[in-house]
């Protein structure tokens, strides 16, 4: 099965992260675990991660992915939680507009009987931000190298930071599209020949690579520009995590939104695809939010 997902700083359409302003210190108002380099035996995070010994019913865990992808991005993560007696759910995410997309996943949380664990990556964080809030039932949010956007930012506000650590632009190809209302939109998706590097830090075979770049999905501009909401983080307990290797969201910029967000964060050397290039950590973090919330 194939996977993928998205973006940073949008090149010729969006800001571009530049300059060297902003340094980030990770570990005010949030909790930070260092985890190793190797995909496969990775453990991110220390003490209980799994409630395997059969206490109460666990809550449905749903992951949001991002753009220039699809939710079979998750599946590692999900056969790991499925094994360990979680119910899973990867609805797809449109990437229309952070504005409809949110309506739509927020919609799709209403149906879920029960507690739940939410889940975004890149994009998908943004949208998470905005579905989550509002609804009781969603006990914990989870950042997988995500936005975690405040009110009033947007993902273009976002990437145009300044940070101690800047990355090269995503290289993004714009091309047109119709929208429902007659008008023409504007949609993004990632060259190609970059995919492997932006995306998976060139950890994959490039048959695997070359799969992930023919599949995205493409991410419309107004999904950038778009403001966003009252953060669900505000109110509801939230888990990051940082991909040191990240070449689409700066390690910085996601630092520095999971402290903002007083986020419980652990950082795992991976790329910005890294649910599927480290599915033990990613899983781990998820299983250590359920425990910590769902009782």
């Amino acid at each position: 099965m194939k996977r993928r997902t998205w973006i940073a700083s949008l090149a010729g359409t969006a800001a571009v992260v530049t300059g060297a302003a902003l340094t980030v210190n990770s570990t005010a108002n949030a909790s930070v675990v260092h985890a190793g380099t190797s995909a496969r035996t990775v453990n991110a995070i220390h003490a209980t991660t799994s409630d395997s010994t059969g206490s109460s019913a666990k809550p449905t865990v749903v992951l949001v992915h991002g753009a220039w992808a699809d939710a079979s991005g998750w599946t590692p993560v999900a056969e790991r939680l499925e094994r360990d007696g979680y119910t899973v759910k990867a609805p797809p995410n449109p990437l229309r507009g952070l504005t409809s997309d949110a309506q739509y996943i927020a919609n799709y949380l209403k149906q879920i009987q029960g507690p739940i664990i939410l889940v975004g990556h890149s994009y998908g964080g943004a949208v998470i931000t905005n579905a989550a809030a509002g609804n009781p039932n969603v006990k914990a949010l989870v950042y997988i190298a995500a936005f975690a956007p405040d009110k009033g930012d947007s993902l273009a506000s976002l990437n145009g930071m300044q940070v101690a650590h800047p990355i090269p632009a995503v290289p993004a190809q714009p091309s047109s599209f119709p929208k429902p209302d007659g008008t023409t939109g504007t949609e993004l998706t990632i060259d190609p020949a970059k995919y492997s590097d932006v995306f998976l830090d060139d950890e994959l075979p490039s048959y695997e690579a070359q799969a992930f770049a023919a599949e995205q999905r493409p991410l419309s501009l107004d999904s950038v520009t778009e403001q966003s909401g009252t953060p669900a983080w505000s109110s509801i307990p939230s888990w990051y995590m940082v991909a040191k290797e990240d070449h689409a969201i700066a390690p910085d910029l996601e630092r520095f939104m999971a402290q903002r967000a007083h986020a419980h964060t652990v950082e795992v050397d991976g790329p910005h695809l890294i649910m599927f290039t480290n599915p033990q950590p990613v899983t781990d973090l998820i299983e250590r939010a359920s425990t910590a919330t769902v009782h």
